[in-house]
């Protein structure tokens, strides 16, 4: 008898539970202990770590997206058709979005031999059929319950808040949480659930500012909690093989790389143009909580959801919506640091709201063996010369490389990369990067083990500031200067009064 409870006694003291080890491992930041699954239990056990309680925060649109990503709803997910303002779609508005599909279908056919894998990889895996359970969705938070309310009905057994602070002050046993707010809250949100040990996934770009971006590192390292920010092509085939193909000479040295995007042209106003006039917000919108610590202006249905990127107090333009995913690769591949000097041109602008098209020239300094680069950004529909080794009736892609010894091309999110001319018997080089699986798959793997995640804060805050050192650009191109970037100290050199675009005056009531 003494022997069994003795036995009873070192088995519950020795029982680790959810909540303390994923507690140990929001504490940590590197030399992890990962306990293996046969010290805890056989065949058909659930380990403390297998399943990660997460919340979603900002759920009507890409955030919502996310949530599916990592868990499979409940109940059927059915999209009300809303256009980007959050205004349900007409009969006829829903016939032309159809039409337009149509048409985008026959102009891009899926090619032969099937669809693009690099699709699943690049999303995620919902739509594919399969049931996903990376972890439980264990708290739902929108500001907007019309909006999000899709999502609440998918997920029936989550908690539901409309205010994150709320919700971070009763919810403790949330582990994770997943960011999908407009860029002005995304700092805010991400630096408080840090510093509560919670593990972060914050969509791109990280913030809205370069001083948020860097303090949101600052806190992921101090507080060693697994982060990701949610740029899918980071963790593609696509991706990995550009890098692979760079840095193993296929092209030889790279000097210049143009990328370009058609946004936000046909995707959200922007342009020399007025706010609207501000009306009452309706009952179902906590639009304190949506404004966050921007500054104090009234609601209208046109500067919030989607419609919220090409307002200057709000978003970040066409270069935060696609510049992590087109960007990156060629900061990865080419090692890129910080640009020693930005200069941009675009079409008119107001106080209010972001050109409507841009074009803007990054120039690195040289990295060990591998020369000096400069990088033109172009959006709006704007493209860049056509190559002259591209052949006749195939289309220019997001991205392109020019080497001494030839030229790589790919599509957003790493997407497809290929040489130019084509040929097809090229193989690359061997593969020498790991691959991750998808990226919501690789940040809660980086949780239950860890580790760091392929696109922690420590990487994509980079890319981030690279991205955002855009608009400092842009709004200073009347200066007639190409600007001078100190990175190490955080100063335009050449021209101090830039500096006060590394930030901003929140509104009262919120901080970093």
């Amino acid at each position: 008898m003494k022997k069994r409870e003795s036995k009873k006694k070192n088995l519950k003291e020795n029982t680790l539970s959810r909540r303390n080890f994923v507690g140990t491992v929001a504490a940590a930041t590197a030399g992890f202990t990962i306990i293996p699954r046969h010290v805890l239990g056989g065949n058909g056990y659930t380990a403390p770590s297998d399943m990660i309680n997460v919340a979603g925060i900002g759920i009507g649109s890409q955030g919502g997206g996310d949530i599916q990503q990592i868990c499979t709803p409940d109940v059927p997910i059915v999209r009300p058709s809303r256009n980007s303002n959050g205004t349900p779609m007409t009969k006829e508005q829903i016939a032309a979005q159809e039409a337009r599909r149509a048409e985008m279908m026959r102009r891009n056919p899926t090619p032969a031999g099937g669809t693009n894998t690099n699709a699943t990889v690049q999303m995620g895996a919902a739509g594919s059929g399969k049931t996903i359970k990376l972890a439980n969705i264990y708290a739902l938070c929108d500001v907007d319950s019309d909006y999000a309310g899709h999502m609440f009905k998918g997920y029936p057994k989550a908690k539901v808040y409309s205010d994150w602070r709320e919700m971070l002050e009763k919810e403790k046993s949330i582990d994770a949480v997943v960011i999908g707010t407009p860029d002005h809250n995304h700092a805010i949100i991400a630096a408080a659930f840090m510093r509560a040990k919670k593990h972060v996934y914050l969509e791109k770009p990280m913030a809205k500012t370069i001083v948020e971006v860097r303090k949101l590192a600052e806190i992921a390292k101090e507080t060693g909690v697994v982060t990701q920010m949610g740029n899918q092509g980071h963790a593609t085939e696509g991706t990995r093989k550009t890098v692979e193909w760079i840095q193993g000479g296929v092209i030889g040295n790279v000097k210049e790389v143009q990328l370009s995007t058609n946004r936000p042209m046909g995707f959200w106003p922007q342009g020399d143009m007025k706010r609207p006039v501000g009306m009452a917000a309706p009952s179902n919108l906590n639009y304190d909580v949506w404004l966050g610590p921007a500054p104090e202006k009234a609601y209208h249905p046109d500067t919030v959801h989607f419609f919220w990127r090409g307002l200057w107090d709000y978003g970040t333009g066409a270069m935060g919506d696609m510049g992590a995913h087109i960007f990156d690769a060629a900061i990865w591949a080419l090692n890129l640091g910080m640009p020693t000097k930005i200069q941009a041109t675009s079409s008119p602008y107001s106080t209010d709201y972001m050109p409507l098209c841009e074009m803007v020239t990054y120039e690195f300094a040289a990295r060990g063996n591998m020369p000096a680069v400069k990088v033109t950004w172009t959006d709006g529909g704007l493209r860049p010369p056509r190559p002259e080794a591209l052949e006749a009736a195939r289309a220019m892609k997001d991205a392109t490389y020019y080497g001494e010894k030839g030229i790589i091309t790919h599509a957003s999110h790493g997407a497809l990369p290929e040489l130019i001319p084509a040929d097809k018997d090229f193989k690359g080089p061997d593969a020498t990067i790991p691959r991750t699986g998808n990226i919501f798959e690789d940040w809660i793997d980086a949780i239950k083990n860890g580790k760091k995640s392929c696109n922690d804060f420590s990487i994509s805050s980079k890319l981030t500031e690279i991205m955002l050192l855009t608009n400092i650009a842009v709004l200073n191109q009347r200066a007639n200067i190409t600007l001078e970037y100190d990175a190490a100290n955080m100063k335009i050199t050449n021209l101090p009064s830039a500096d006060k675009l590394f930030h901003y005056e929140y509104r009262t009531g919120w901080k970093l």
